[in-house]
C-alpha cells in the first residue's frame, strides 16, 4: 500500500498552490480475496487492490468534497483542483466548523497477519471441507469465503494524521437439500477465529432438520431469535440514535430521551473498542470514539453525536460523525448488546410452544416512529414443542414493532459477534421473545 502520509503532502502542495489552506483528506486502500462455491464446487477466485482517496477543502465557510482511486502525481493535482473548484459553487454554510484539531486516539489492534497472509490455496482447502460436510448429508452447498486487510488514514491541514489498520475475514454458507436450507455465517479480524467446518456442519444440521417442512397458522407465538435474527431486526434502530436524526424529527427516539422504552434486561452500547468489534477508533473528522450508553435497563440514556450537531447543542461531540458533506450526521456503528446467562439450548428447552428463527430477510420499515417492521425468515424456521425441536416450518411474514420486541424478551443468552444480511455486524445475544407477531406463511 502507498505511502498515506506522502501522498498528503502532494494534496497540501496541490491545494497551496491554488491559494487553499484549509483542506482535508480520507486516504482508505484495501486488498481483498474471495474465493466462491456454488453446487457443491468452487467457481470463482478473485482478488482486488483498491484506493480511494477523498479530498475535502474548506473555503470562506464553503465546503464540498472530490474523490479519486488514482494517485500519481497528475490524478492528486486533478482531485484537488476538482474539490477547489466545487466548493467555490457551493453557497457558504453559516454552521461550518473549522477543521478538526488533534486530539489523543488510543489505537485498537486489529491487523492480523494470519488473515493478511491467507491464500486462494488455504481458503480452497477450507471451503472443501466444508463443501464434504454438506455434500455428506446429501445436501447441495453455496457461499464465500473473503480475506483481506484495510488501511485507513485521516488528514487536516491542521495537523490530525490519523491511521487504522484491520484485516477481516468472513465465512458463509447455505445448505440446500430437497425442500429446505440451511445457514451459518461468521466473521472476524482474525481468520483463526472462524471454522468453516463447524459452520457448514451448523447449516447442514438445520437443512436437514427442516425436511419436509409443516404449514402452522400465523398469529403471535414466543420466540426464539438466533443472533443473527436478533442483528438483522434490531440493527435496523442504530441510525435512530444520532443527534441529528432526533433534530431533523426522523428518529423514533424524538422525545423519548431518558424515557423507559425496552424491558429491563435491555442494555446497549456503542463501543469501538470491544474485542467482537471492528473498526477505526475515530470518526470521519479526527474524533475519537466515545463509548456510549445508548439503553441502559430499557431507558434510552445516550445518542451519537458529531461536531456539528455537539455545537448546536454546546456539548462534547462523541466521535460518530460521518465524512463531510452528508446530511446523515452521525450513528453508532460499534453496537454492542449486553448478553444474559441463557444458553440458547436451554431457551428452547424452557420452551413449551414457539417457534426456532436462524435468521430474516427482506426487513423493510412499515411505521418509523413505532418501529414496526416487515419481513420474513429463512434458512432454517422450527417449531418447538415441549421443550424440543419439534419439525421444521414453512417460513413467515413477520409484522412487528422493535419497540415492542425489546419490552417482551424473557431470557437472553450471552452476546457474540454475529454477522447478517441486512446490517452492520453487531455483538447481540439470542433473545426469547413473548408475542412475536406472525402474519402469513411464505412460499419460499
Amino acid at each position: 500500500m502507498p505511502d498515506n502520509a506522502a501522498l498528503f503532502e502532494q494534496i497540501v502542495d496541490a491545494a497551496r498552490a491554488r491559494g487553499v489552506s484549509e483542506i482535508e483528506a480520507i486516504i482508505a486502500g484495501e486488498e481483498q480475496a474471495l474465493t466462491r462455491f456454488a453446487n457443491n464446487v468452487i467457481h470463482q477466485n478473485v482478488a482486488e487492490r483498491t484506493i480511494h482517496i477523498s479530498v475535502r477543502p474548506l473555503i470562506e465557510g464553503r465546503t464540498a468534497r472530490a474523490s479519486t482511486n488514482r494517485t500519481d502525481p497528475a490524478s492528486i493535482r486533478a482531485v484537488v483542483e476538482e474539490a477547489i473548484a466545487v466548493t467555490r459553487l457551493t453557497e457558504p454554510d453559516p454552521e461550518l466548523l473549522p477543521l478538526t484539531v488533534p486530539a489523543a486516539v488510543a489505537p485498537v489492534d486489529r491487523h492480523f497477519e494470519a488473515t493478511a497472509r491467507s491464500t486462494p490455496d488455504g481458503r480452497a482447502r477450507a471451503v472443501a471441507e466444508a463443501i464434504d460436510v454438506v455434500r455428506g448429508h446429501g445436501q447441495t452447498a453455496a457461499g464465500i469465503y473473503s480475506t483481506g486487510e484495510s488501511a485507513l488514514s485521516l488528514f487536516n491541514s491542521r495537523g490530525v494524521a490519523l491511521d487504522h489498520r484491520e484485516t477481516m475475514a468472513r465465512f458463509s454458507i447455505t445448505a440446500m437439500d430437497r425442500d429446505s436450507s440451511g445457514w451459518a455465517k461468521a466473521s472476524a479480524c482474525d481468520a483463526r477465529a472462524i471454522a468453516p467446518r463447524e459452520l457448514a456442519l451448523r447449516a447442514a444440521e438445520k437443512a436437514a432438520r427442516s425436511r419436509a417442512p409443516r404449514e402452522i397458522a400465523p398469529g403471535r407465538y414466543t420466540v426464539i431469535l438466533e443472533p443473527a435474527a436478533v442483528l438483522d431486526l434490531a440493527g435496523q434502530m442504530a441510525m435512530d440514535f444520532s443527534a441529528t436524526a432526533l433534530r431533523d424529527g426522523r428518529s423514533f427516539l424524538n422525545d423519548r430521551l431518558g424515557t423507559k422504552l425496552f424491558g429491563d434486561n435491555i442494555s446497549v452500547y456503542d463501543d469501538a473498542r470491544h474485542n467482537g468489534q471492528s473498526g477505526a477508533p475515530f470518526d470521519a473528522e479526527g474524533v475519537p470514539r466515545r463509548r456510549l450508553t445508548l439503553v441502559e435497563r430499557g431507558v434510552v440514556r445516550e445518542v451519537a453525536c458529531c461536531r456539528h450537531a455537539a455545537a448546536l447543542d454546546s456539548v462534547e461531540p462523541t466521535g460518530h460523525g460521518f465524512p463531510l458533506p452528508n446530511e446523515t450526521g452521525e450513528a453508532p456503528m460499534n453496537i454492542v448488546f449486553s448478553g444474559g446467562e441463557t444458553p440458547l439450548e436451554d431457551m428452547i428447552a424452557t420452551t413449551a410452544r414457539g417457534i426456532l428463527v436462524t435468521r430474516l430477510w427482506y426487513i423493510r420499515e412499515v411505521d418509523p416512529y413505532e418501529k414496526i417492521f416487515t419481513g420474513m425468515t429463512r434458512d432454517g424456521t422450527f417449531l418447538i414443542e415441549d421443550g424440543r425441536v419439534a419439525c421444521g416450518l414453512l417460513n413467515f411474514r413477520f409484522n412487528q414493532s422493535l419497540i415492542e420486541m425489546l419490552s417482551g424478551v424473557e431470557e437472553l443468552s450471552p452476546a457474540v459477534r454475529a454477522s447478517g444480511e441486512e446490517t452492520f455486524d453487531m455483538v447481540v445475544p439470542a433473545m426469547k421473545v413473548r408475542d412475536f407477531n406472525f402474519t402469513e406463511v411464505t412460499r419460499f
